[in-house]
């Protein structure tokens, strides 16, 4: 049985910000489908910014929700091309942790293609201990204990152990 204190990869978002529709959103589906290998859902802008000509409910981004095997994979292969480290400052006071990359070409195996052009990525990983499934249930549901939450040096020390990556300050 696992111990109820280990930390696990809840799950990875990996999320490309377009800012427009059209032509540049399905460039963006594309290369989130290639470098995760996974079908990418739509975000949508939650209110409009006239400046920018963004309407409320307009489609501004792309992102993908990976979990388990698939999440860890992938955030093995983004944290490698970070050359394995990742400034302190990326870390939440809940242990969680975001980063980004440039240029998906940096990924393994991916090549410039220039039809498609260059598009980075944000990158948002979730961590959580068993247990904390009580605070999101629908029936009974309860808050987690602060003894039970992960800290940010928790996360720091899980990111340095399961996935060798250096914190830099």
């Amino acid at each position: 049985m696992a111990d109820m204190r280990e930390i696990r990869v809840e799950k990875v978002v990996v999320n490309v910000g377009v800012g427009e529709a059209g032509d540049k959103l399905v460039k963006a589906q594309k290369v989130l489908e290639l470098v995760t290998h996974q079908k990418p859902t739509q975000t949508v802008a939650r209110e409009g910014v006239r400046d920018w000509g963004v309407r409320r409910g307009m489609p501004i981004g792309t992102k993908v929700t990976l979990r388990g095997k698939k999440a860890e994979e992938f955030l093995h292969r983004a944290l490698s091309i970070r050359n394995n480290r990742l400034p302190s400052y990326s870390f939440d006071p809940r242990g969680n942790f975001s980063f980004g990359v440039p240029d998906y070409t940096d990924f393994e195996g991916m090549k410039y293609d220039p039809e498609i052009g260059v598009f980075g990525m944000d990158i948002s990983v979730s961590l959580q201990r068993p247990g904390f499934r009580v605070a999101r249930r629908r029936v009974r549901s309860h808050p987690v204990s602060r003894y039970h939450r992960i800290t940010r040096d928790e996360g720091i020390a899980f990111v340095k152990g399961h996935f060798g990556t250096e914190v830099v300050e």
